[in-house]
Order: C-alpha cells, then sequence, then structure tokens
C-alpha cells in the first residue's frame, strides 16, 4: 500500500502513519478500526463546511446555508470525493468486506474520508484538517450556482415552469420491471405546453419520477434557450420517440415558423 500517494492526493503528509492506516482502516478488517475517527472528522467536517458558506454568501439565509451545507457533506457528495482520491486502492478491509465489493461501496468510501479527517485534525490539528477540507470543497462550489444546489430534480423542474408560467409537470408510472422485491418504476414525465415528454427509470416511484424530471429539465431549459421569446407557443404532442434515458420533443404544426422538433440525449439537443 503506498501510502505516500494518498498523501500526496490529499497534499498532506502525516507526521504519525499509524493515524493514516487506522482511519483507512474498516471495522471488518481489525479491533483498531476507523470508527471513531470517523465520529470526529464528521463533526469537524461540517464545522468548516458551515464556515465556508458563512463567508462565501452573505445573503445567503440560514434556511438556505443548512441546505447547502446538508448537501455538500451527504454521503453521495463524500463518495465522489472518495473516488477522486481513488481512495478504494488504499482501504484495510476484512475478507469478507473484500469478497463482497467494499471497496466499492460509496457508505465505507464516504465513511473513510471523514476517518481521515477526523485522523488529521489529531496529528496537526483543526486548521490542517480545515485546510484540506477547503481544497476539496472551494472548487465544487466554484462551479455550482448556490440556489439550486441540494434541490432535487423534481423541485427544480417544478421551480422552472412556475417561473415562467407554464402548468406544472404530469408524471404517470407506465411500466414496472422485475420482481417484486427488486422492481424498477418506468416513469413519464409530460410538460404539455412544451410538447415535451421523457421517460425515467429507478428503484422506487419517487426515484423514478426524479429521473424523468431531471431529463425534463434538461429538455426544457434548451428548449426555452433556442426559442424566442415572441414565438413561444403552445405546441400540440404528436408521435413520441419511446427509449429509456432519451428525452424528446417531437411536436407536429402546421405552422411553417414552428421549431424544428429536437431529441435530447446525455444534455445535448439534436435537430432532427
Amino acid at each position: 500500500m503506498n501510502l505516500q500517494l494518498l498523501q500526496t492526493r490529499l497534499s498532506y503528509t502525516f507526521q504519525n502513519d499509524a493515524l493514516l492506516l487506522q482511519a483507512l482502516t474498516h471495522r471488518s478488517h481489525s479491533s483498531l478500526h476507523n470508527e471513531r475517527l470517523e465520529f470526529l472528522g464528521d463533526s469537524i467536517l461540517n464545522c468548516v463546511v458551515a464556515s465556508i458558506l458563512y463567508e462565501r454568501y452573505l445573503a445567503v439565509d440560514e434556511g438556505d446555508l443548512s441546505r447547502l451545507r446538508a448537501n455538500l457533506v451527504k454521503q453521495q457528495s463524500l463518495y465522489e470525493i472518495a473516488q477522486k482520491l481513488e481512495l478504494s486502492q488504499f482501504l484495510r478491509l476484512g475478507e469478507g468486506e473484500l469478497k463482497s465489493g467494499g471497496f466499492r461501496r460509496p457508505s465505507i468510501l464516504a465513511d473513510t474520508l471523514e476517518a481521515i479527517l477526523g485522523a488529521i485534525f489529531l496529528d496537526t490539528g483543526f486548521d490542517s484538517a480545515a485546510k484540506v477540507i477547503r481544497a476539496f470543497y472551494i472548487p465544487i462550489l466554484d462551479s455550482v450556482d448556490p440556489r439550486t444546489l441540494g434541490k432535487d430534480a423534481k423541485t427544480l423542474l417544478q421551480e422552472f415552469l412556475q417561473a415562467k408560467k407554464i402548468s406544472l409537470p404530469q408524471y404517470n408510472v407506465v411500466a414496472t420491471h422485475g420482481a417484486a422485491h427488486s422492481q424498477e418504476f418506468e416513469i413519464e414525465c409530460l410538460v404539455p405546453k412544451l410538447g415535451i415528454q421523457v421517460y425515467g427509470r429507478g428503484g422506487s416511484r419517487r426515484a423514478g419520477e426524479q429521473a424523468a424530471a431531471k431529463l425534463a429539465l434538461e429538455v426544457a431549459e434548451q428548449a426555452m434557450q433556442k426559442t424566442p421569446a415572441a414565438a413561444r407557443k403552445p405546441r400540440q404532442r404528436g408521435a413520441q420517440l419511446k427509449l429509456a434515458g432519451i428525452a424528446t420533443i417531437q411536436a407536429q404544426s402546421e405552422q411553417a415558423d414552428e421549431p424544428a422538433s429536437s431529441v435530447a440525449k446525455d444534455g445535448k439537443a439534436v435537430k432532427q
């Protein structure tokens, strides 16, 4: 295990290597594991992220600051940072966890990252841990809109449509797949005024709706950007292309000046 490589990625060198080894040790590996360090790191992480947000967003109120912080310190966000560090190659796991793919498990990677922060705190103090945390999060905050960070896709779509005075989307279950204990839901999301019909899939109805809403928002934003304000009119919904993960806008109109139909795939609109 090349601990120097990990420390280079962290831009931090431990004075006590034993702390780093403990931070990387899952409870399945030995009795000297990282759970207490994780507890400590979680508290430090929340404090530093709160401080960053307080300094950065002077006009944002307490409720929105709390939403931002919760989104930044949640398991998925920590997992994504751990992935960038390629932390999985440094984990110390028991044989059972190794066989079951524990080195890929988001919860284990997120917990280990917090444990590392706790270890840095014990190694050289709060300022060192804060410096590492800031290096993780400043680039993230430089690339996101604080007004939308932490809001789910359905909320963002609803807010977008309301701002344009467009009726709220309609969600319908069009199919379920798989056995009862592992069903996947296929959800249709309609925005009739924009001629949008998209499909999303998820392990629950809510997850399917979120997936469909994300696609619908991408297509709606592209449609509103490409269509001059004066030309935005309700469009009749014609034949729709139904493919998982592909959002469609295929309208039939007798007007010669009607915008061309488009298919949105992977966030890019392609003229048909």
